[in-house]
């Protein structure tokens, strides 16, 4: 399976995917994982990808445009397709059965919002899911991108075989 993430803070999927099973898991050969910065894709000087919410209201939201570029450069690098999954706090609930039917995929994308949300275009044209780990607020899609993998990989072929251990 192949995990495209994007998101607007890729350090913070180092130390996560660089341990336990998730680790194995691509060493495996089973799942890959590639990190996006949504950055790379805004415009300007300084990149900025966050806006006032067109029509007014509190905080800022990531801007569609570098989203919808993203997630077109990311799906152009593989031919696997799948769900593209924005993770929010208004989402279907990240449960079991979710779980097995996000592992069947061939491949996942997934879009971890920031700030207040995301422009109302990424819920309307773009995404396909819409998921949340539970009935709290988080600072951004970051963590609950980190659980989803997590809980998928360990349903993927191959995820939890451990290492032979060496003799001796």
């Amino acid at each position: 399976m192949r995990i495209d993430i994007l998101t607007l803070f890729p350090g913070m999927f180092r130390g996560p995917f660089d341990e336990s099973i998730i680790k194995r898991a691509v060493d495996a050969g089973v799942v890959s994982i590639h990190i996006h910065d949504i950055r790379r894709w805004a415009k300007g000087r300084h990149k900025v990808a966050d806006d006032y919410p067109y029509g007014g209201g509190p905080g800022m939201v990531l801007k569609p445009e570098p989203v919808f570029e993203a997630t077109e450069a990311v799906l152009a690098e593989a031919p696997e397709r799948g769900p593209i999954v924005l993770m929010t706090p208004v989402g279907r609930k990240l449960d079991h059965g979710l779980i097995l039917e996000l592992a069947s995929e061939p491949r996942l994308v997934l879009i971890a919002g920031h700030y207040e949300g995301v422009d109302a275009r990424v819920h309307e044209h773009l995404a396909t899911h819409e998921v949340s780990i539970g009935d709290y607020v988080l600072s951004g899609g970051e963590l609950p991108a980190m659980v989803l993998v997590d809980a998928v990989a360990r349903h993927i072929p191959g995820a939890l075989v451990l290492p032979p251990r060496p003799r001796g």
